[in-house]
């Protein structure tokens, strides 16, 4: 078993270290040793998006991320995004009752965020193929599509 220590990187905006097997998956790290259990496991094959955290201003699927690709990024999970009260991107998934089960919402926040940060105002087509990869067994889909629309008018397009 190979241990790394990574050093020089944040999560949720504080600078973050953790000592171990640098072969294992960003999810594992998280969840298991950091206890950041946001983000969710889905299918472990990087398909269904409940996993989905930031890595420098990119949506990335963490159940296929090893923790030795994140040395020197910067991270951000479903933890870090509203840390002074609800992000916009948050706020409107309430507003739109954009869950149900609430299982996929962390990863669909955090890939609606990452699609707000380079297409600040999407169109409805946009916001439709950006989400596509991201699974929600519960059908909240037009609502998803109506909280992201709304984050987007929101200031600052919704993306801090």
């Amino acid at each position: 078993m190979t241990l790394a220590y990574h050093g020089k990187r944040t999560l949720n905006g504080k600078p973050a270290s953790v000592k171990v097997d640098e072969e294992r998956m960003l999810l594992w790290v998280l969840r298991s040793d950091l206890g950041l259990t946001g983000t969710k496991f889905g299918c472990g094959e990087s398909l269904c998006g409940a996993c989905t955290v930031i890595v420098n201003n990119q949506a990335v699927r963490s159940c296929s991320l090893p923790v030795k690709q994140i040395a020197g990024k910067q991270v951000i999970t479903i933890e870090g995004l509203g840390q002074s009260g609800l992000h916009a991107i948050q706020a409107a998934f309430v507003k739109h009752h954009a869950f149900q089960c609430g299982y996929c919402t962390p990863g669909m926040i955090l890939n609606a965020y990452a699609l707000l940060l380079k297409t600040p105002k999407p169109t409805p087509e946009q916001i439709t193929r950006h989400m596509d990869d991201n699974l929600c067994r519960c059908g909240a889909h037009v609502r998803i599509v109506a909280a992201i629309q709304d984050a987007a008018t929101a200031p600052r397009g919704g993306a801090r």
